[in-house]
């Protein structure tokens, strides 16, 4: 069974995702969280920079990405950089909270180097990765991470990240694998816009060919799915 929370606006999600960032600074000393990219993301981001500066104890976060395009920092396609210029240029983050993917670097070089981090600087549990938050999207293909159901294959991965690619482009990118984003602690889905809700309507019913969509293979048991009204439209 889907978890599932509907928000009249994208605006109404990101105060209640501001909420759960206070409460799980409130709780414990360090909190690791995975951040996605995407338009979702950046509308959340630009709330939480123009009105929680100083409503969450942003000294005990450390972030992470879900998955990054192989870009340099700078590029507009870095979903770094956009958290940069969104949210952290904007608040009291020091760069030593920051884990990020090195897009610049050649997809293998970038890999590797991101799962050092990860073993590194993110707790263990049963050896594995343990992110307190991991953050998802959903593309309208269905799609999660960067995770395509061309490749649906890379969530099973032993790895800790691997490359997928995306389906038009050819665009190569580091992505968590299926284990590492299903042993977080908590996973909050932000899914918003007309675009998605075919996908949320078929993946709620069960319908025959999620089982083409990696976002159908993240654990119902760990996640929490926020939805806008639009995305939300033929749920009941």
């Amino acid at each position: 069974m889907f978890h599932y929370q509907i928000f009249d606006t994208k605006a109404d999600l990101a105060h209640a995702f501001a909420q759960k960032l206070i409460n799980l600074t409130a709780q414990q000393d360090k909190v690791t969280l995975a951040l996605s990219g995407g338009s979702t993301p950046q509308a959340i981001f630009d709330v939480l920079a123009q009105t929680y500066v100083d409503k969450i104890e942003w000294k005990k976060l450390t972030f992470f990405w879900v998955d990054e395009r192989c870009v340099a920092p700078t590029h507009p396609d870095s979903n770094y950089g956009m958290t940069h210029r969104h949210l952290f240029s904007k608040l009291p983050i020091e760069t030593h909270q920051i884990f990020r993917v090195k897009g610049e670097l050649k997809p293998e070089e970038a890999l590797i180097d991101y799962e050092a981090l990860l073993n590194k600087e993110v707790k263990m549990l049963n050896g594995l990765p343990c992110f307190d938050l991991t953050i998802l999207g959903m593309g309208d293909d269905g799609h999660t991470a960067s995770i395509f159901p061309h490749e649906i294959d890379l969530w099973h991965s032993p790895q800790l990240c691997t490359i997928g690619h995306h389906p038009q482009s050819g665009q190569a990118r580091v992505t968590l694998t299926g284990r590492v984003i299903n042993h977080s602690r908590e996973i909050i889905f932000m899914v918003t816009g007309a675009s998605k809700t075919d996908k949320v309507y078929e993946l709620f019913t069960h319908a025959p060919q999620v089982k083409q969509y990696p976002a159908s293979l993240v654990d119902v048991n760990k996640s929490l799915w926020w939805l806008d009204k639009e995305a939300a439209r033929q749920l009941p």
